[in-house]
């Protein structure tokens, strides 16, 4: 018998099948700039935040990251989830950092306290991967263990291959983006999602296309098991291509679930 599929919560949200989560991502050079970002989100837009420090200007300085953790946290509603990212160069961020850097980075803002989820990226340096993965699973930090393809969609077999590796590295929750270069791209990486879920999947997963002609992908996650897309709050505060306006992205996926639901 499959084992049941585990959820992943955050604060009071859940993440698994259901409508999918909106994440809105934070991005700003300065923590009082973050912070003001927080603040004037629209609570019934989205259900958490990715706190992008790729664009900090000083995020080399501890001291200034926790404030900026700090200044967001404190701008939220207590019942808001945030999600600590940094992205790397490689894989379509800011700014580039050595692997030991990025381990210190994540394992410092864990044990700081203050992020529910840390975003750690599959293909980081091995032994760095398991400390950060480790350190994170001690404070009840959830896992985003994710990989990102700019340069093209893998096969499906490679996408439910790269899901598959990252549950076994110890992620609470998977993700995937891949950028199509035909319609038949999406529907590669979605089929290769509902393959993860329904299949050996044992934890959350999110996946997307991105760019213009992926956005379709960002709002049919809970037909394909996607449990998390990510929305701009703002015409200038998309942090991938693609990403659509948080209010319309929730409101479509309102109504898409009560489309899927056994009473409709």
């Amino acid at each position: 018998m499959r084992p049941t599929p585990q959820p992943a919560t955050l604060r009071s949200l859940v993440l698994g099948d259901g409508r999918p989560a909106v994440c809105v991502p934070l991005i700003a050079r300065t923590a009082s700039a973050l912070g003001e970002a927080a603040g004037q989100l629209t609570r019934a837009s989205y259900d958490l935040v990715e706190l992008r420090v790729d664009h900090l200007t000083a995020v080399d300085d501890a001291e200034k990251v926790r404030e900026a953790v700090a200044a967001v946290r404190a701008a939220l509603p207590d019942d808001v989830p945030v999600l600590f990212t940094f992205r790397t160069k490689q894989e379509g961020g800011d700014r580039d950092i050595t692997p030991e850097e990025y381990g210190d980075l994540l394992t410092r803002t864990i044990r700081d306290g203050g992020v529910d989820a840390v975003d750690v990226e599959m293909f980081t340096q091995p032994d760095i991967r398991e400390a950060v993965v480790e350190t994170a699973h001690h404070a009840g930090v959830v896992v985003v263990m994710s990989s990102h393809d700019f340069a093209g969609t893998p096969p499906r077999a490679e996408i439910l291959s790269r899901l598959l590796q990252q549950q076994e590295h110890g992620a609470d929750v998977v993700k995937l983006a891949a950028m199509p270069a035909s319609p038949a791209d999406v529907l590669t990486l979605l089929a290769a999602t509902d393959d993860f879920r329904s299949g050996p999947g044992l934890v959350p997963a999110i996946t997307m296309s991105m760019g213009p002609l992926g956005a379709a992908s960002r709002l049919v996650g809970e037909t394909f098991g996607s449990c998390l897309t990510f929305a701009a709050a703002t015409a200038d505060g998309a942090s991938a291509p693609g990403q659509l306006d948080a209010a319309g992205v929730r409101s479509a996926l309102e109504l898409l679930h009560g489309a899927t639901t056994p009473e409709a």
